[in-house]
């Protein structure tokens, strides 16, 4: 059984996700600013609420990893900050706010995460189709989708900086799914797939996409958001 961390596991995929891994038999450390009372409640889940934009909750992390885990099998950078708002009218006040989650959260937890991976580790990132290059654009997702390009770039840096230790990092550019996160920025607007539909997708990429890729963009994608 493996040792994985998951971020913003308090509602949509994430939280499928983190229930999925953990029914399966595997250790699972859910990190979110809320915490879903049902993944409290299961035996193989650790919760901890981090606000992944404050360096100093991240300390929580450091912590429990040194107390609790000797290595960790798998890390999924789930968590995401959406603004829908005209450019005209975005600050940079809000571009630092999406990018404290989007990309410093994801370097941040990252860093924490290094001492512990391992040969065989696999560091997946959810980005967005909106955050590749040549993929069809959206008005008023400029700080949430040039957020989602700036960790595609990371992750491809540190799959090159980490490929001789043996750890994979790879990036699912997610297109529209059903999420209460799209319902916010898109109310009535129905995606074609559910949450549990695409954590079941991210799951198995999780355990076994690193024996087939490492340092790449995978479009998980049936139409745009």
């Amino acid at each position: 059984m493996k040792n994985i961390i998951i971020t913003g596991t308090s509602r949509g995929i994430g939280f499928e996700l983190a229930l999925q891994f953990a029914n399966a038999g595997h250790q699972v450390l859910a990190v979110s600013r809320k915490i879903n009372q049902e993944l409290l409640s299961h035996k193989n889940i650790r919760c901890l609420s981090v606000d992944l934009s404050n360096e100093v909750e991240l300390q929580q992390v450091t912590n429990f990893l040194s107390s609790s885990w000797d290595k960790i099998d798998a890390v999924v950078h789930n968590a995401g900050s959406l603004l829908l708002r005209p450019f005209s009218e975005t600050t940079q006040h809000d571009f630092e706010n999406i990018y404290k989650v989007n990309v410093f959260g994801v370097a941040n937890l990252t860093r924490i995460c290094l001492p512990y991976l391992q040969k065989g580790s696999h560091v997946v990132t959810i980005s967005s189709m909106g955050g590749v290059q040549g993929s069809l654009k959206f008005a008023g997702l400029a700080a949430y989708s040039s957020s989602k390009g700036a960790v595609i770039t990371l992750s491809e840096l540190l799959a090159e900086e980490y490929k001789e230790q043996g750890i994979s990092f790879n990036v699912l550019a997610l297109g529209s799914v059903q999420t209460e996160m799209l319902q916010e920025a898109f109310p009535g607007y129905q995606a074609p797939l559910s949450a549990s539909e695409m954590a079941n997708y991210i799951y198995d990429f999780t355990l076994t996409g690193n024996k087939y890729f490492n340092g790449k963009v995978l479009p998980v994608s049936s139409t745009n958001p």
